[in-house]
């Protein structure tokens, strides 16, 4: 009787295959939206997916000037920031951050589902959001992202 061997196999930087996402974030809820692409920037749509390793694909965020709240978010949430200094702590309510900063939104939403580490921050660098319908990398022939 012959003995079968069968290993794991995992990733490595060498076998993993980063693919590019396009998603349309009009009318999209902020939240819901930002679960969906933080588990394709860990990579854990993919069936070779490792906890320690990042395996994620690259996403491409387009119309996150046209995403919503739900309830009354929009007059209650706050996003804070702090330069460091004495009194140099901002808090901006949600309609102040879509008028002026409205990639931010789903930049800060994303980044709270990341983990908090060096791996976090690889994975972060993976995601590109854009106010309106243009961006800048047609060259990587990114497929739209199926929901």
């Amino acid at each position: 009787m012959s003995k079968v061997s069968y290993k794991t196999q995992y990733p490595t930087n060498e076998n993993i295959q980063r693919e590019w996402f396009v998603v349309d974030a009009e009318g999209e809820t902020v939240g819901r939206l930002a679960t969906k692409i933080a588990t394709v920037l860990r990579g854990k749509h993919k069936p070779t997916y490792s906890p320690h390793m990042d395996a994620g694909d690259f996403v491409i965020v387009l119309n996150a000037d046209k995403v919503k709240f739900t309830g009354s978010k929009w007059a209650q949430k706050e996003y804070i920031t702090y330069s460091g200094y004495t009194g140099g702590q901002k808090r901006r309510p949600a309609q102040e951050m879509l008028a002026k900063f409205p990639d931010r939104i789903i930049e800060s939403a994303v980044k709270g589902m990341l983990p908090k580490t060096k791996l976090g921050r690889k994975m972060y660098k993976k995601l590109f959001v854009y106010a309106g319908t243009e961006h800048a990398h047609s060259a990587q022939k990114p497929q739209a992202f199926k929901f």
